[in-house]
Formats: structure tokens, C-alpha cells, sequence
């Protein structure tokens, strides 16, 4: 499905070209759920940034179902069936969210419809169907609402970066159930995930880690995950508490 081939990013730092992502090959096959983990700056974001369209390759090309879509714009890979999920969501003053799942859909969505890709991720549908996409809603509220668009969307490859960001801990286990039906529910369609976040991890089909622009280790999760450590004390501090509210609910 996805194919990149050589792949850098340069970009210029007082007057010095610093190398972002540095020669990374890789292919997203149809109907798996991919994890990109690693170190904090090491190129994740840049990465989904790149297949998006968002940012242009300094060398190397990419592919999409075969087709050659390294010039493109992201309005055509997105008419070619990439969505792309921001990690800090962008506000819409004026645009109701069901205008925002109307316009991902690409079709006209009835409110029932609407309000469904909304209870997916956790939202009260009838509370937030009319609201205005503006700075009445929390970061996490903004980052549920632009995850229930590319449910919209049934795009050909989904790409998250950082999902979990800025969402509260019910709202996280409700995500992994949404990457599964994801999964199981759109056919001859790929998810590619940035995360660090175990359970995340652990839903996985194949594991790419990025360290330093490159590739460091790709393979199936069972190959993958028993060689990961944290990278950081914080999701390790995060999966703590989910683990602890899990095991507080299974005592009540």
C-alpha cells in the first residue's frame, strides 16, 4: 500500500542543514495496524508529517498503491485516501463538528451517522454534534472529535500522530477499542500509529522503531516489543495509572 524508498529530510538550522530523517525505506502493507515508536525526537512526527504531505521529502520518493506521490499536495493524497490525524488538533471558529465530519466524510453524513463516529471515541453526541470546533473545547475534546473525522473519513491508510495526547485515561482505553474496529472494519485499509504507549504497542501487527532519522528495528510486534524500553519516565508513569484504575475497577 505505502512504499518509501530512501527517504531524508533536511532542514536548515542557523545556517547548518540538519538531517531529520536519514535514508528510511519502508513499507505499510493493507490491512495492518503499524506502530512507529522511539526515542523523543528522532523523527516520528517528521515522518507522518511526510506521508501526509504536510512536508516534502529532501530525497528519496514515495509510493501509494503503487503510484508515485512524492510531489504531491496534501489535498491530493487525501482525495487518494490518507487522513491524517494531528497531534495538537487545529480549531475551526465558526465550523460546527458535524460540518467537520460532513466535510471528512466527503458526503452527506445525517446527524444519526454523525453522532456515531462520535460515540466511538467517547463523546456524547447530542452534547457536542452542534458545537462550534473553537476554543471552548479542550484539547482532549479537539483530539476525540479530529479522531471520530477520519473514522468518517474510511480512509485507505489512517495515520495518528501521538493519539493518546492530551486525553484523558478513559478516553485512552476507549482508543485502543477504536484502532481494533478500525482494523477489523475497513477492508484493504492500513493504520499507521506514532506512539509510545504500551497498549498501544500491544494491539500492534508490526513495530517500527526510529532512533536518531532511522530505521532502528522493524518487524512483527512478538519480534519487536520484548526488546523495547521506555524512553522516558512519562509513558511509563502513564501506563502505571492505567494499569491501577484497571485494577481498582476489577476490585469494585
Amino acid at each position: 500500500m505505502l512504499e518509501l524508498r530512501n527517504v531524508s529530510f533536511q532542514v536548515d538550522e542557523e545556517g547548518k542543514e540538519k538531517e531529520i530523517v536519514r535514508d528510511i525505506s519502508l513499507t505499510v502493507p493493507e490491512r495492518k495496524l503499524i506502530v512507529v515508536t522511539g526515542p523523543n525526537g528522532g523523527g516520528k512526527s517528521t515522518l507522518a508529517r511526510l506521508i501526509s504531505g504536510i512536508e516534502k521529502p529532501t530525497g528519496g520518493r514515495i509510493f501509494f498503491g503503487g503510484e508515485d506521490i512524492t510531489e504531491k499536495s496534501v489535498t491530493e493524497r487525501s482525495r487518494m485516501g490518507i487522513a491524517y490525524a494531528f497531534q495538537q488538533p487545529v480549531r475551526f471558529k465558526g465550523i460546527r463538528v458535524l460540518d467537520l465530519v460532513r466535510i471528512a466524510a466527503g458526503k452527506t453524513v445525517s446527524v444519526g451517522e454523525a453522532c456515531e463516529y462520535l460515540a466511538a471515541v467517547g463523546l456524547c453526541a447530542r452534547d457536542y454534534v452542534n458545537r462550534e470546533v473553537n476554543a471552548s473545547l479542550s484539547g482532549g475534546e479537539l483530539k476525540r472529535i479530529e479522531i471520530a473525522t477520519v473514522l468518517a473519513r474510511h480512509a485507505k491508510l489512517s495515520v495518528f500522530d501521538e493519539p493518546e495526547a492530551g486525553i484523558d485515561l478513559w478516553s485512552f482505553r476507549n482508543l485502543i477499542d477504536v484502532f481494533r474496529n478500525m482494523r477489523e472494519a475497513i477492508a484493504d485499509s492500513s493504520i499507521l500509529v506514532i506512539s509510545h504507549q504500551e497498549r498501544i504497542l500491544n494491539i500492534a501487527d508490526e513495530i517500527i522503531v526510529i532512533r536518531d532519522g532511522r530505521v532502528d528495528r522493524q518487524g512483527s510486534r512478538e519480534e519487536i516489543y520484548p526488546s523495547l524500553e521506555a524512553d522516558s519516565a512519562e509513558p511509563e508513569a502513564c501506563e502505571r495509572l492505567i494499569q491501577a484504575m484497571g485494577e481498582k475497577e476489577g476490585d469494585a
